[in-house]
């Protein structure tokens, strides 16, 4: 027979399982979450970075906002435009980049730049485009979209571009609405 002290005992057992079969419930979307990673993103606000390269100055780049994405390849974005200024071996600039987005990737040493990018050097050229890359290992700016390159003397409308980072020369592609230049030329 069955006391009544056990009666209690099998009681407060049922009761205490009860609680803790209720307290371990999950929310299935709280377990799905535990298996995603996230990636942290650092934030900082007007920028000014110097970039060197052997100990002379190359680069200065301005932007109102630097997103760092620390991946296996490292992304930086810089979403809110940004501006860079070029330097010759003598520190003098030598051509100027605004660009209302551009992203960096460390491990290519390659920047994009998109929308409204214009780029001016020191003779009087200005590039237009809406999408260009900088290689900065090589320091070569390139495209193989639409370029509109303005010179004090000549106008040239393209499709593809090449070109030194001080624009002094350049290789177009497909060039168009241009007499003085034939497809495949080069501009020095």
């Amino acid at each position: 027979m069955i006391s009544h002290l056990n009666i209690k005992f099998i009681t407060a057992a049922l009761f205490a399982g009860c609680f803790f079969i209720y307290g371990c419930e999950n929310d299935i979307r709280q377990v799905r979450d535990l298996g995603v990673k996230t990636t942290n993103v650092e934030e900082a606000v007007n920028i000014q970075s110097i970039m060197s390269q052997d100990g002379k100055l190359r680069a200065k780049l301005y932007s109102p906002l630097m997103l760092r994405y620390p991946t296996d390849t490292v992304k930086i974005e810089f979403p809110k435009s940004l501006r860079v200024e070029f330097f010759d071996s003598s520190n003098k600039i030598e051509s100027r980049l605004f660009a209302k987005y551009g992203r960096y990737l460390e491990n290519s040493s390659k920047v994009f730049l998109r929308d409204s990018v214009l780029v001016f050097n020191v003779h009087g050229d200005t590039l237009k485009t809406n999408e260009l890359y900088w290689d900065q290992a090589s320091q070569m700016f390139y495209t193989d979209k639409q370029v509109k390159v303005i010179r004090p003397d000549i106008t040239i409308n393209a499709i593809g571009f090449r070109a030194n980072q001080d624009l002094k020369n350049m290789t177009f592609f497909k060039a168009f609405n241009s007499t003085a230049l034939m497809a495949d030329s080069t501009v020095p």
